[in-house]
C-alpha cells in the first residue's frame, strides 16, 4: 500500500493534531489489515515495553553523542556544526515503509518553518539507505534533512535499537517490507521512533522515547518547549 502524503490526501496541509491523523491511520489498519497481524504488531510492541527498552534510553539532561551522517541528498551533516546554530530537534524514525512514521515527519514538516523561526534545525534520522531516504523526502516534499545512519550506530548510542523479532519478520515479508534492502544489511534492527531537543552543548533538554510506533509528540509541543529554549 502506497501511504499518500498529506498534501496528496488534503488540497491543502493538514492542520490537524497529529493524534487524529493517526487515528485515521489506525483506523484504515483495523478496517484492511488481517487481525492476526495487528496482533503480531500488538506482541512486539508489548514485548519491547516489558523489556524495559524506553528506560535504557537517553533521558532529558544526558550528553548526546555526536554523530556526521549523510543526508538524502549524501552530504554528510554534523550535528556539531548544528548546535552552533541553535537547538537541534532529531526525529528518530523507522522508515518510509511506515505509515506512522509519514504522518510525523509530515506533520513537523508543516512546523518546519516555525522551528526555524524559533532559533532551531531539524533532522530526522533513520537505518534506511541514502536513496531510500531521498525517495521519501521526493515523495513527501519535505524540507529538512533526512539522515542515514547505517547499522543504526547513533541509534543505538541513544538506546533505541531492537532486533525485528523472527515472527514479526515473516509478516513483514509478506507485506513486501524488505528491511535488508531498505536499509542495506541483514540485521533486521530498527530503532523505536524517538524525538529529542537538544542544547547547543549536546545536553537532551527534551526526550520522548515509545516502543508504540502509533505514539509520537505533537509538532505543537516541540514548538511550546523551543519558544522558551530561544528567548
Amino acid at each position: 500500500m502506497k501511504w499518500r502524503s498529506l498534501e496528496e490526501s488534503n488540497p491543502a496541509t493538514d492542520t490537524r493534531p497529529l493524534r487524529e491523523i493517526f487515528a485515521e491511520r489506525k483506523q484504515l489498519i483495523a478496517q484492511y489489515v488481517p487481525a492476526e497481524t495487528q496482533a503480531i504488531h500488538a506482541r512486539v510492541v508489548e514485548e519491547l515495553k516489558q523489556a524495559g527498552i524506553a528506560g535504557r534510553t537517553l533521558t532529558a539532561g544526558t550528553k548526546a553523542p555526536t554523530f556526521e551522517l549523510k543526508d538524502h541528498n549524501s552530504k554528510l551533516v554534523s550535528s556539531q556544526a548544528l548546535l552552533r546554530d541553535g537547538h537541534l530537534v532529531l526525529c528518530f524514525f523507522r522508515g518510509r515503509w511506515d505509515p506512522f512514521c509519514c504522518g510525523q515527519l509530515e506533520a513537523m514538516n508543516a512546523v518546519f518553518s516555525q522551528i526555524e523561526q524559533a532559533g532551531a534545525s531539524l533532522v530526522a534520522i533513520s537505518p534506511q539507505t541514502v536513496q531510500q531516504s531521498f525517495f521519501m523526502a521526493d515523495q513527501h516534499k519535505l524540507r529538512f534533512p533526512l539522515l542515514s545512519d547505517a547499522g543504526n550506530q547513533v541509534a543505538r548510542q541513544f538506546g533505541l535499537v531492537y532486533r525485528v523479532p523472527d515472527y514479526q519478520q515473516a509478516v513483514y515479508r509478506r507485506a513486501f517490507v524488505n528491511l535488508p534492502f531498505a536499509n542495506g544489511d541483514e540485521s533486521w534492527e530498527l530503532p523505536i521512533p524517538a524525538t529529542y531537543i537538544l542544547d547547543r552543548d549536546s545536553t537532551v533538554v527534551y526526550a520522548s522515547a515509545n516502543p508504540d510506533y502509533t505514539a509520537r509528540p505533537e509538532p505543537t509541543e516541540i514548538l511550546s518547549l523551543l519558544h522558551p529554549l530561544s528567548s
